[in-house]
């Protein structure tokens, strides 16, 4: 579970990257994020997996606060940050093997675990090599297999599909409904519309910092025409805001 409450971030002025914010995410649902570009959806993600501190505001993963209990909580969850050009020069192994340590990972569980990511994102052959050799898509896979080896209770996956192939994002997606159905916690951000209805539980639209709608997309149908689609409805509302 992930709980904000009035949450708010300013940089650099008077103008809130995030302003207020109140939600919740709650366990056994993948919720979606939804915004337009400079939303706010990045510096949220941020602030929820404690890269940055929130000017006010209470965040708390699985009832633990980010700030007071910090170690403890990002053992909670799994992140994966929208640029996965990260740790080039290490081999795909011996990035996940860095992480699996991070995390404390047993060495009876960890090559099952490795061996399972691999098979289901079809890089078990690369996995020797440097990373700074994979494409775009290969270098998100290996990021979401390291955000992964440790089993989070908690995903937060920023634009985690952006250059899978459809098949990777197809196994992503079906890994996604398992978790949640399973008990546990997806909250990730999208730009893809149609991908967001068909998966999500609940999303959130959020533009200059405010969220405009949290709830379930009929929900959000009530407020608009029924048979309205959900990329109709987002429109409509971020247009409101400009």
């Amino acid at each position: 579970m992930i709980e904000l409450t009035n949450v708010s971030k300013t940089f650099g002025g008077t103008v809130k990257a995030v302003n207020n914010l109140t939600m919740t995410v709650n366990n056994g649902e993948i919720f979606g994020f939804l915004g337009p570009n400079g939303a706010g959806k990045t510096t949220t993600i941020k602030l929820i997996t404690g890269i940055l501190n929130a000017d006010s505001g209470d965040i708390r993963i699985n009832g633990l606060d980010i700030r007071k209990n910090t170690i403890e909580a990002k053992r909670q969850f799994g992140y994966v940050p929208d640029d996965p050009n990260i740790f080039l020069r290490l081999k795909g192994v011996e990035y996940i093997n860095f992480l699996a340590d991070v995390y404390n990972v047993p060495a009876s569980e960890r090559k099952a675990r490795i061996e399972d990511l691999a098979n289901r994102f079809g890089m078990t052959d690369a996995l020797g090599d440097q990373i700074q050799t994979y494409s775009h898509g290969m270098r998100q896979k290996i990021v979401l297999m390291g955000a992964l080896i440790h089993d989070p209770s908690v995903w937060i996956l920023d634009e985690p599909m952006t250059g899978l192939d459809p098949k990777s994002s197809f196994i992503l997606k079906e890994m996604m409904r398992e978790h949640a159905d399973s008990g546990k916690t997806v909250f990730f951000s999208t730009h893809v519309l149609d991908v967001a209805e068909r998966i999500c539980d609940r999303v959130a639209v959020i533009n200059k910092g405010n969220v405009l709608f949290c709830g379930k997309i009929d929900e959000m149908k009530d407020l608009f025409k029924k048979d309205a689609s959900l990329e109709s409805m987002f429109l409509e509302l971020t247009e409101d805001e400009k």
